[in-house]
């Protein structure tokens, strides 16, 4: 089958977008011909993020469901229905070749309008343990691609490619960068630097670990180079000001020279950090969001705990132990957290998942 036109769905997160947008540029080298459109929720960060990559998208009214606060539940099945019966329309307007489903709210309605349209889909899965959707809509899959070995306990073993998660290209590159980084973030490139994120929209309780940690950190000679997200950049810079040793930030885009600052890195667990972490070869301090759907980071952490290739803290006990544990890291050879994580990495995953997907 010539593929001409490719529908790629799913975001939420920049663990989703980000590797959508990696395959579809892989997709692109390939063959600069192919057409895209992509599918994402409204008033998710795909809305914002994919067009900024030069790609077109189209959103849902899809929400996800509110494991907390289950009352507000009681909207969900009539946004699904709609967003279903738009997905029908969206896949018979654009007529794709194949569609690409890389998990999120917007993922799963898609992915049920292309098989009943009877339109090949794969599923990208970024987490060591498969959520709901990935899982219902995997029997009827041409392929699956996973970053962690394991998988056939969710997926069809036949289906399955471990194929690793695709990442933004410009990080496979940050290795050499660390004057350039010293200079972009006005820090000294002769002193231990924490980098510390937390997801796209920030970490509450590694930002508050962080903010009652400061002195211990400045009295150490630590510099920081902190993204915080939009709700605690204010609070962040009023703490740091006249701080010369720490850089503060809603989001951070210059990511390549964020990590070839910094010495260690402070991190939620999600699929796109620990790819990441693992791809330039950081040391990491790994901080699973307990909320995660299926406690999925906690996982995605443990698979690189068990190869000596991070440190994990669990949430509720970041207060008591991040910054003993970050100071006890960077005071240690961090070498072997560094060899083991860049071991694990898979740099050219979007590529080997692109070609597979056209060379069916």
């Amino acid at each position: 089958m010539s593929i001409k036109r490719v529908i790629i769905s799913g975001g939420g997160t920049g663990g989703h977008i980000y590797p959508a947008i990696s395959i579809a540029n892989a997709m692109k080298e390939i063959d600069s011909s192919l057409e895209f459109l992509f599918v994402g929720a409204e008033g998710k960060m795909e809305m914002e993020k994919v067009p900024k990559a030069g790609f077109n998208i189209i959103g849902l009214p899809i929400v996800g469901i509110q494991r907390t606060q289950v009352w507000k539940n009681i909207f969900f099945p009539f946004k699904l229905i709609k967003s279903l019966w738009q997905s029908v329309q969206i896949l018979q307007d654009f007529k794709p070749d194949v569609a690409v489903g890389v998990g999120g709210y917007a993922s799963g309605p898609l992915l049920l309008a292309a098989r009943f349209l009877g339109i090949p889909y794969y599923i990208q899965e970024q987490n060591s343990f498969a959520g709901i959707t990935n899982k219902a809509l995997a029997a009827k899959a041409e392929h699956i691609f996973v970053a962690y070995p394991g998988m056939e306990k969710f997926f069809p073993a036949e289906k399955i490619t471990l194929s690793g998660n695709p990442v933004r290209k410009d990080l496979i590159n940050a290795a050499g960068k660390k004057a350039q980084a010293a200079e972009h973030f006005h820090l000294d490139p002769a002193k231990k630097t924490i980098l510390i994120i937390g997801g796209s929209q920030g970490a509450r309780s590694i930002n508050h670990g962080i903010l009652a940690g400061l002195d211990r950190l400045t009295d150490a000679g630590v510099q920081l180079i902190w993204q915080t997200g939009i709700a605690f950049e204010s609070t962040a810079k009023q703490a740091v000001a006249g701080n010369a040793s720490t850089y503060v930030s809603a989001f951070i885009y210059e990511m390549d020279l964020a990590y070839a600052m910094a010495d260690l890195v402070i991190s939620r667990a999600g699929a796109s950090s620990v790819s990441e972490i693992c791809l330039i070869g950081k040391a990491s301090i790994l901080v699973p969001l307990p909320s995660a759907a299926e406690d999925h980071q906690t996982e995605n952490a443990k698979s690189l705990v068990s190869q000596n290739a991070a440190i994990l803290v669990r949430d509720v006990d970041v207060k008591e132990k991040l910054i003993t544990e970050a100071l006890a890291a960077l005071q240690t050879d961090l070498s072997t957290l560094e060899k083991n994580s860049l071991r694990l990495a898979k740099p050219n995953a979007a590529h080997e998942i692109a070609q597979s997907i056209l060379s069916r």
